[in-house]
Order: C-alpha cells, then sequence, then structure tokens
C-alpha cells in the first residue's frame, strides 16, 4: 500500500485510495494489476516469453509455495505484534467486528492485498527484474529495484529511516524468494498475507492508514522506533528485526534446494 502513496507524493499526484476501504483497494489496484499484467503480457509476446519467465509460472499458480508463503506472511506479521505486546507497546482492545461482519471483511481485505500483491512484486520482481537482469546480472538488478521500491516508499508521509530500512530488506527478501524459488508466487502469498494480518487482524496502520473494517482494536504506545508510530508496525525496529530473521530462513528453508527459472540469465 505504501508504494501507491510514495509514488502518488513523488510526482505530486493526489492519492488514489482517500478512503481506507477494501472496495476502493480492490478498485484501484485491480485497475493496476490489469495494467501490469498487459504490458508484461504485450513483452512476453514481443519477447516470445511466456509469464514464467517473468516470475508467474501458470504451473504453480496458487500452489503450494503460493500457500507456503501466506503461511511466512502471517507469522512473520504477527512475531511483530506479539513482540510489540510482550514489551509493553501493543494491547489489544478486543474486536471491531464480529461475526459475519467480520467474516465479509476479511474476505474482501483478503481479495484487496492479493491484488497488492499481484501489482508490487511483479511491477517491481517480474518484467523489469528479469529484464534488468538480461544486462547486468540478477544481484546488480535486484538492488537497482530495490532502491526503487525503497525510494518510493520513503515519500509516504511520515515516514522514518527505520521504516525505509526494513522496507529496502523487504524488496531484497522478496528477490531472495524468488532467487530461491524461481518464481514470484512466494513472495505475492507472503506479502498479501503481511498486509493482511497487519491491516485487517490486527487493526494497526498500514502506511499511515487505518483500515476500515479490521478484526481486533490494537492500540500502539510507546517509542516509534519500536511502535513505528503513525506509519504503523512495518517501520519499526520490531519488523526490521523479524526481517532479519525471516531472509535467514528462506536461505535455511530454499538454500539447498534452487529452482531455477528456466529463462531467467543466472549470472
Amino acid at each position: 500500500m505504501g508504494l501507491r502513496l510514495g509514488l502518488a507524493r513523488l510526482f505530486h499526484m493526489p492519492r488514489e485510495i482517500t478512503n481506507f476501504t477494501p472496495q476502493d483497494v480492490l478498485m484501484q489496484e485491480g485497475f493496476s494489476v490489469l495494467i501490469v499484467l498487459a504490458v508484461t503480457l504485450f513483452m512476453g509476446g514481443f519477447e516470445k516469453r511466456s509469464l514464467g519467465a517473468y516470475g508467474l509460472p501458470l504451473r504453480g499458480a496458487f500452489g503450494a509455495r503460493f500457500f507456503e508463503g501466506l503461511v511466512w506472511g502471517f507469522l512473520a506479521q504477527g512475531a511483530t505484534m506479539v513482540i510489540l505486546s510482550l514489551t509493553g507497546n501493543a494491547t489489544f482492545q478486543g474486536f471491531d467486528q464480529r461475526g459475519s461482519s467480520a467474516l465479509n471483511f476479511g474476505v474482501l481485505w483478503a481479495c484487496a492485498f492479493l491484488l497488492v500483491g499481484f501489482f508490487e512484486e511483479l511491477l517491481f520482481r517480474g518484467y523489469p527484474q528479469f529484464t534488468l537482469a538480461t544486462g547486468i546480472g540478477f544481484w546488480p538488478a535486484a538492488i537497482v529495484l530495490s532502491a526503487v521500491f525503497w525510494g518510493a516508499h520513503m515519500f509516504n508521509p511520515g515516514e522514518t529511516w527505520v521504516g525505509g530500512v526494513s522496507v529496502a530488506l523487504y524488496a531484497i527478501a522478496m528477490c531472495i524468494s524468488l532467487r530461491l524459488t524461481g518464481s514470484l508466487w512466494f513472495a505475492i502469498g507472503m506479502h498479501a498475507a503481511g498486509d493482511w494480518t497487519e491491516t485487517y487482524f490486527f487493526g494497526v496502520a498500514d502506511s499511515g492508514m487505518q483500515a476500515r473494517g479490521h478484526l481486533l482494536n490494537t492500540a500502539l504506545t510507546g517509542n516509534k522506533w519500536m511502535t513505528g508510530g503513525t506509519v504503523g508496525p512495518e517501520a519499526s525496529v520490531v519488523a526490521l528485526l523479524v526481517l532479519i530473521v525471516v531472509i535467514a530462513l528462506l536461505l535455511a528453508r530454499f538454500g539447498p534446494r534452487v529452482e531455477k527459472r528456466p529463462t531467467a540469465p543466472l549470472s
């Protein structure tokens, strides 16, 4: 979500999502996904390559890697919030939604954040990553695009240097997952689940925006380096430390079994 706000601020455009509801996110992100996917398909047709070359093999669509990413995203964000609670920086204050309303919002936000995951991962780790890597290699391309990803987020109102480091590290983590699993499906799942857990499940700010219709009411108190301040837990030192652990676990989980993308350069 922070990417859209950062780009809007960078280019002096009005923020497209002014009312943080799942319906608004679905509309805006759905349109964005269609554009990025259409461009990727067009370039794939021109270059005679399939979506698999750009990290979206249809054979693995919504398969084991995707669902594993969902679990990782939920656990990583959950770990952040639990640590904040144990250190006295987060207090859970009951439910915002119950029953069928909670279920409806949960499903809507899940669909919305799935689109967010598709848009941001395909935009930064899809065709641009593949194409740039053909000229300068995988990791230099990953660093360049992660820097752009970081730069766009740094234009978010209230963003801190800790949040900026977390954004950059998150981008690198997703590049590591792409490199080691051979596709974006794990990254899309983790991205979507992380946003859903932060925004809907715990009901805390996401890139400075409070969602309408979330499960828990969670109050964040204390030093902004611990809580992320107005940006949200994603800009906290705790999230940064959790990301470091996630990267270590990714290397341990997938490192010995690299699944190479068939047409992607690996230099």
